[in-house]
């Protein structure tokens, strides 16, 4: 596993010590088994994601479907995780300088 493989992977474990919830899902979508219900599951998210002006779809579903993508697809990996990395930094700061009003 080199250094890119063991950064996609501590980023999806810090998403899940964000958000608990996500954390049986997420494990369960990320094994190898899981390949013929997750890569179509991406592309559907992806693809909700451009509907943004619709009630239940929106912006949210891209980043998720990218990240699922980025599971299949090694050449996503590195700017995956670096995404990850910059939203997280940006949502810490973020949320300090709300507390701090």
């Amino acid at each position: 596993m080199g250094p890119r493989e063991r950064r996609f992977q501590r980023q999806f474990d810090a998403l899940e010590r964000m958000v608990p919830v996500l954390r049986g899902p997420m494990s369960t979508l990320r094994r190898d088994s899981w390949f013929p219900i997750r890569f179509p599951l991406a592309l559907i998210l992806i693809a909700g994601g451009f509907f943004a002006f619709m009630p239940v779809l929106g912006v949210w579903m891209l980043p998720l479907g990218l990240l699922l993508l980025a599971v299949d697809l090694p050449i996503l990996r590195g700017p995956i995780s670096v995404l990850m990395i910059r939203c997280r930094r940006r949502g810490r700061a973020l949320l300090r300088r709300w507390r701090n009003r």
